[in-house]
Parts: C-alpha cells; sequence; structure tokens
C-alpha cells in the first residue's frame, strides 16, 4: 500500500490497515450474532475473545449524554419494558429520551419472533442489561483488559441534534481519558466526518458507503438517506475519500471488487468492508486484499484466518 502521507500521524490506524499475515478482525456492535448487540457484554466478549477492535454506533441523549445504540428510537426487537416484555411498537425516540430514562429498558437480547431476531438464532439472551453510555465503553477502554482495545465509533446523523453538538460531546469523553489515539471517527455523513475534521483534527475519520442498488442487506436498514448521492460523483468513491482528507474506506462487501482494493491501496487508504457474516463471503474479502473484516461473528472469522495463517491481533 501506498504510505500516504496524511496517514502516517495515526498510529491507531494500523490496527485497521493489511500486512502480510495479517488482517484487522473488528467486532460489529460488538459481536452481535452471537451477544447482544451494543453492549457492555457483548464488548467483553469480544475482550475475552482477544479481538482488539470494535465497530459501534453512537447517539446522543435528550441530555446531551452519548450512548451506544444503533437506531434513532428503541427497537421493539431487541427492546424490552421495565416488566421484562417487549416493545410492541418502536420508539420512543432516542434524543427524546434522558439518560436515565433509558435506564428504564432492557437491550439484553433479540426477539427472535421477530423478522430482525430470526437473522440472530446464535445471540445469547440476557437479562438486566442496558443501553451503555459512552463513557462506560471508554472505561472499560482505559482498564489493563481493554488496554489495546481499538474503536471505530461510528457518529450516527440524527437529523434532530446539531452534528457539531453530538461531535463535541463524544471528542470531549474521548479527550478526557486521552483515548484519541485509539479512536477513529466513522460515519455514513459524509458532511459530519467534515466537521469531524474542523472538531477533532487529532482523530482520523472513515468514510462508509453502501452503493444504492445493494441496499438489500438483511442485516441492516438503508443509509440512503445520509449517504452521498455517488452516482453524481465525477470521481471514484476512494479517490473522493482522498480529496476529502480521510483515512479509512469501509464500503459495504458486495460493493467492493479487487480493482477497487488496489485503487485505495495506490492512494494509501486502508479498506475494511461490512458486514461480512458468511464465510464464503469472508473468504472472497481476504482472496481481494481488503485490510480488515467488521463481522457479527467474530468466532467464524478466526478460523478461517487461522486456517490461512493470518493473524487478527
Amino acid at each position: 500500500m501506498k504510505d500516504s502521507p496524511h496517514l502516517q500521524n495515526f498510529p491507531q490506524l494500523n490496527a485497521f490497515r493489511g500486512k502480510p499475515g495479517f488482517i484487522g478482525l473488528i467486532g460489529h456492535r460488538g459481536a452481535r450474532g452471537l451477544m447482544p448487540e451494543n453492549t457492555i457484554e457483548g464488548f467483553e466478549y469480544i475482550l475475552d475473545n482477544e479481538i482488539k477492535a470494535i465497530e459501534f454506533d453512537v447517539l446522543l441523549t435528550k441530555d446531551e449524554i452519548p450512548v451506544i445504540t444503533h437506531d434513532f428510537y428503541l427497537s421493539k426487537a431487541i427492546t424490552r419494558n421495565s416488566e421484562g416484555n417487549w416493545l410492541s411498537k418502536d420508539g420512543p425516540r432516542i434524543s427524546n429520551l434522558t439518560s436515565s430514562q433509558l435506564e428504564m429498558f432492557d437491550v439484553g437480547g433479540v426477539d427472535k419472533s421477530s423478522s430482525y431476531g430470526r437473522l440472530y438464532p446464535e445471540q445469547a439472551c440476557l437479562s438486566d442489561v442496558r443501553i451503555p453510555k459512552l463513557t462506560d465503553l471508554l472505561d472499560l477502554a482505559c482498564l489493563p483488559k481493554g488496554k489495546n482495545l481499538f474503536l471505530l465509533l461510528e457518529i450516527k446523523s440524527e437529523p434532530l441534534v446539531k452534528k457539531s453538538t453530538i461531535i463535541e460531546n463524544i471528542v470531549f469523553e474521548i479527550e478526557k481519558r486521552s483515548l484519541s489515539n485509539r479512536t477513529v471517527l466513522h460515519s455514513f455523513d459524509w458532511d459530519l466526518l467534515e466537521e469531524c475534521n474542523r472538531l477533532a483534527p487529532n482523530m482520523p475519520r472513515s468514510y462508509l458507503s453502501q452503493l444504492p442498488e445493494s441496499l438489500d442487506d438483511p442485516y441492516d436498514k438503508p443509509c440512503e438517506e445520509i449517504s452521498p448521492d455517488f452516482s453524481s460523483f465525477n470521481r471514484s468513491i476512494p479517490e473522493a475519500i482522498q480529496v476529502a482528507g480521510g483515512h479509512l474506506w469501509c464500503p459495504y462487501f458486495k460493493d467492493v471488487t479487487a480493482d477497487l482494493v488496489a485503487e485505495a491501496h495506490s492512494l494509501g487508504l486502508p479498506v475494511c468492508t461490512w458486514t461480512v457474516n458468511e464465510v464464503e463471503d469472508m473468504e472472497t474479502m481476504i482472496d481481494i486484499g481488503v485490510d480488515g473484516i467488521i463481522t457479527d461473528y467474530t468466532d467464524r472469522a478466526k478460523k478461517i484466518f487461522k486456517s490461512r495463517g493470518l493473524r487478527w491481533q
């Protein structure tokens, strides 16, 4: 890979940059296929299984506390009320709830009778699990067991929250714990990433992408409402990221070819693909030369990496 000068000041990118005999392994929302997503319990599972990088999502509550959760609202498929019953419908919105109100809900499992739940038959079902604050994870990363953990932090682009507000609240907590050198800021919203460049130039930026024709991923909801209109680009996506001053490209795995990976590498950009859950797709990603794989099933990926003599830590 070309050694791009603007990447040299960010040692945390080495966790997401492939090398001979090494490929990055990033647990998606912790390890969503095996443990409740975006929970401290899931993140501890990652650490206990010798995985050194996680991808997770952050939103802001009504009282401006960064919390780790994916959807803009409480999802009925993964949320139980204080009586232990699954929510009958989605909601309310995270930005309309205080952090203390969020603590009333249990996110320790997935409703296996729901269409979403049927995607994760292996996921453990726990009780009394809360939506974590970002500080809960950052404090875990400061402990001896988390000292080598790298954070691929996806900032969700909540339309009801000013971009600078969520970025400032996230960055404050990261810098308070001196974790900037283990964090990569990550988003589908390229305008938000430009704001990250202004407010947190000391942290690298990861650009997520998904082409409109591949918005059929059963594991994740479409992101077209915040992603750029790639059809309007007069250059390739890797070129556009380089022009924007980005440091990492994270495309949907079905959108990637060996030629695009080679182009990104020629521009000095590592490539980590999401969400790669099937063994055959993991094999393909390795074959086309990606730097890292983001997956719900870190156990499957470890077996494949071992069979190929690849390290992930």
